[in-house]
């Protein structure tokens, strides 16, 4: 008797990328190279979502940084239609606020930009000590 030797599985169209990364400059420089290069080699528009990479890494090595843990990037695409973002730290203490700031500060603007660029964003609390911080943009226009 013959039996199969592969099951036919039908193809998806999600698309995911993650990868750990050192918290510090080089490594917020890096998550916005790799999620440029990812939706590149996927034939997706990257400029909002390096924009909005480059933010919440960059949060994640000055705000969420503890010595030793890494940060984690991941890109997530599903059905063509919708990319999300996920910047997680293990500083699940230090929830982000959005918030203007002052005229004359020289920071203090990288979740007004997130909230300009996204769909959607929010953050997802633990487990205990993380925090992930995500962003939705539609790329359907």
């Amino acid at each position: 008797m013959n039996q199969p030797t592969a099951i036919p599985q039908h193809p998806t169209t999600r698309r995911a990328f993650t990868v750990l990364l050192s918290p510090t400059r080089r490594g917020a420089r890096l998550a916005r190279l790799l999620t440029v290069a990812h939706l590149s080699l996927w034939g997706l528009p990257s400029e909002s979502a390096a924009h909005i990479v480059a933010e919440l890494a960059a949060n994640a090595t000055v705000h969420g940084r503890v010595q030793g843990r890494d940060f984690q990037l991941g890109l997530t695409v599903r059905g063509e239609a919708l990319l999300r973002i996920e910047v997680t730290d293990t500083r699940g203490d230090r929830l982000p606020v959005l918030s203007a700031p002052g005229d004359d500060a020289e920071g203090g603007r990288g979740l007004l930009i997130v909230e300009a660029l996204a769909d959607l964003w929010g953050v997802i609390p633990g487990p205990v000590p993380r925090k992930t911080v995500w962003a939705e943009l539609d790329l359907v226009p």
